[in-house]
């Protein structure tokens, strides 16, 4: 599939409370992203390099560089600009004077005309006399779409400060409605469930939210553009045979942390029984267990040098026991358990025999898939410090999943230890009544505060860019929570069953029953906010 160059132009304004950001919301029969409030912009097209005789104030070789790319930099913030004229309206441009258009200039009336193509906008700058200063635009961030949309996009994110005088106007084709407000008030409507917003958007606006003025955020922005990230193939091995690494391919961030040269030498499987390092003194091992809840396998991280720490020993296999013994040399000193599902703790009894170590975790709470075997030496709280040789360990309480679930952050080295609350190439199941859909997403948001570099999963590959991963799976549960409430407007009084096949029509009819454990952890999350409510077996919005 083929990946466009995109662009986005955040608008920016003063206010007496702050700065305020211009959203606009797609429509809700768009391909991408419906319903959604986003930043105005689009794909680059050819027309964007005509428009360069008509640009002052930064020259086209200076931008790329900025942007690490070998020419056309420009064009991607003339295709903001233009985007921005057509969706929202607003066209960032100085007249023969030097001075920004203002609201009565007679080229806001051939908006229209350029949004159908009728017209470009380097005829317009000839037409008009009008040059676009590029120098007020800031190169803020840099987005692909990861696989799996039915577009995908390689889009630069710049930021300027509105034009005074100009007023913003969805399109009411492509965008629907249109706000000015605060970034802090959008990233709270979104966690709320009131307002849908995706990934980029979200980070965007919590970069926005350190700033007071649109001065500061200039002068950040043209001063600290963001850094390159590798965006090329990724050589690698899989079975003894090379292979190239696309990006956001499960074992890419993982791949360039531990071959960072690029000289080929990591695997992009994950063989159980075989030791992988992964970071300084942390050896991840795999569990013979792979199946559709499990992907390759369960990881049993083993952390130290002469002196053992192993964080999640995994199932009562024979095979993979013996394994951590050997890596070990069977000197472990200690156990620390995310949470007691039977592929995670059950290896903790003959280790304890075995080894006399120390176990650390919370007990397990009723329900079927629990390890009640399991029992351990210290529950910490969250928050408190274990000591590894490998480093300092950080417990970090994360319900959802589990209501004994926990992390523990490696915090020299920035490595979460996610357990089961972000696993790699799916979603956690969050299952009623132990699972607390709710608890989940408000867990998720605390790691945030977190200084994470890398998240080391239960299941998967190292994964980098954790604070987009998170972000990911925050936008996903609520993007899923916004339409099981519309379902919910829409038939109530519902059953769950008619609420999960209206809900999931995008998921096929043979997992709704599953899907149906889903809705429920997210009508319960719902109820609590007093957003819908029970009665008679049937669901009701408030």
């Amino acid at each position: 599939m083929d990946i466009r160059p995109a662009a986005t132009l955040v608008l920016t304004r003063d206010t007496e409370n702050g700065i305020e950001v211009l959203l606009l919301q797609r429509t809700w029969e768009a391909i991408f992203l419906p319903g959604y409030y986003v930043f105005p912009g689009g794909a680059v097209n050819e027309q964007e390099s005509a428009a360069q005789p008509h640009v002052v104030g930064v020259e086209d070789g200076d931008i790329s560089q900025t942007m690490s790319l070998d020419e056309g930099g420009a064009d991607y913030m003339l295709a903001a600009v233009r985007e921005c004229f057509e969706e929202a309206g607003i066209l960032l441009a100085q007249d023969g004077s030097g001075q920004l258009i203002g609201a009565e200039h007679p080229v806001l009336g051939e908006r229209d005309a350029l949004f159908r193509d009728e017209v470009s906008l380097a005829q317009l700058c000839e037409k008009h006399g009008l040059v676009v200063p590029l120098d007020r635009l800031a190169y803020l961030s840099h987005w692909v779409t990861p696989p799996g949309p039915p577009r995908r996009f390689d889009t630069r994110f710049f930021v300027a400060v509105a034009p005074e005088g100009q007023r913003a106007g969805h399109d009411g084709q492509e965008t629907i409605d249109h706000v000015w407000m605060s970034p802090a008030q959008a990233l709270e409507e979104h966690r709320a469930g009131q307002r849908l917003l995706g990934l980029p958007t979200i980070r965007t606006l919590r970069v926005l939210c350190d700033f007071n003025t649109t001065a500061e955020l200039m002068r950040y922005a043209h001063a600290n553009p963001p850094e390159a990230f590798p965006t090329d193939p990724w050589p690698a091995l899989r079975k003894g045979k090379p292979v190239m690494l696309e990006p956001n391919a499960p074992a890419y961030d993982e791949a360039v942390k531990l071959d960072p040269e690029g000289e080929g030498t990591t695997r992009a499987e994950i063989v159980p029984g075989e030791p992988v390092e992964v970071a300084a003194g942390v050896v991840r091992l795999t569990a013979p267990n792979p199946g559709m809840m499990t992907g390759p396998g369960t990881n049993t991280y083993i952390l130290g040098f002469e002196r053992f720490t192993v964080i999640d020993p995994g199932p009562a296999n024979e095979a993979h026991i013996e394994k951590i013994l050997e890596v070990t040399g069977g000197v472990v000193d200690q156990v620390l358990v995310t949470h007691t599902h039977l592929d995670h703790s059950p290896a903790v009894l003959e280790l304890k025999q075995r080894t006399g170590c120390r176990v650390f975790g919370w007990p397990a709470p009723e329900g079927a898939g629990q390890d009640q075997s399991f029992k351990a030496d210290d529950e910490p709280e969250h928050g408190d410090l274990i000591v590894s040789e490998a480093g300092i360990l950080k417990v970090i309480h994360t319900p959802g999943h589990a209501s004994n679930h926990l992390c523990f952050l490696l915090t020299d080295q920035e490595l979460l230890f996610s357990g089961d609350h972000i696993m790699q190439g799916s979603t956690v199941v969050i299952n009623p009544p132990d699972g607390d859909m709710k608890a989940y997403v408000e867990s998720l948001y605390e790691l945030l505060d977190e200084a994470i570099r890398f998240i080391a999963p239960a299941h998967g590959f190292l994964m980098g860019q954790p604070e987009a991963v998170i972000d990911y799976l925050i936008t996903h549960r609520l993007s899923r929570e916004h339409k099981i409430f519309r379902a919910l407007e829409a038939l109530a009084p519902v059953s769950l069953k008619d609420l999960t096949a209206k809900a999931y029509d995008d998921v096929p009819a043979a997992i709704h029953g599953l899907a149906a454990r889903s809705a429920l952890a997210h009508l319960l999350k719902l109820e609590a906010e007093h957003r819908a409510y029970q009665s008679d077996n049937l669901w009701h919005a408030h």
